[in-house]
């Protein structure tokens, strides 16, 4: 039987949040950085437990998206994995129902960059491409991230929005989307 938890980061226990690090450094198979730590934090956190084992996580944080002269009230998805001999069992369905709900509570617009093997998840729960470029307000300005382009999805909650204009996301440390 599992359980699904949410958790803002400040109510995590150091035992949890090392839990969350070791399932993340594990799923991204050596590939997530401290930059990528960092940008899980300060959000809301879904936690899938099994017999109080981790299995799942995702995170939902606040960021802000400029597009067409507005800047959006974003929740911005971080982190989501599944532990590898758990996956394909709704686990990772449960995560984003967890967040989703967060994110149409609280947010203008939800926004995540999807790896390829993930598109087909996102996109079967309504998560949609952004058409438009990429771009982020970088300290020197505005800058394209063309890099980004096709990688990026979101899901308009109350933004009124143009999938084919721009759409920059605030600056960060490591990888901006």
């Amino acid at each position: 039987m599992t359980d699904v938890r949410t958790a803002h980061t400040a109510d995590l226990t150091g035992a949890e949040l090392a839990a969350i690090r070791a399932l993340l450094d594990d799923a991204f198979e050596g590939d997530f950085s401290d930059d990528d730590w960092d940008h899980t934090m300060g959000g809301v956190h879904a936690l899938v437990l099994d017999a109080g084992e981790l299995i799942g996580h995702g995170s939902l944080v606040q960021r802000r998206m400029l597009h067409e002269g507005r800047s959006l009230r974003t929740g911005y998805v971080e982190g989501v994995a599944v532990r590898a001999d758990r996956r394909r069992r709704g686990h990772g369905a449960a995560v984003m129902d967890a967040l989703e709900r967060v994110l149409r509570g609280a947010y203008e617009l939800g926004a995540l960059s999807a790896s390829d093997g993930a598109v087909p998840f996102y996109t079967a729960r309504g998560w949609q491409p952004w058409r438009g470029p990429s771009a982020v307000v970088a300290p020197t300005g505005i800058e394209r991230t063309e890099e980004d382009d096709g990688g990026v999805y979101v899901l308009p909650v109350t933004a009124k929005i143009d999938p084919d204009a721009e759409l920059a996301c605030d600056w960060r440390p490591g990888d901006v989307w």
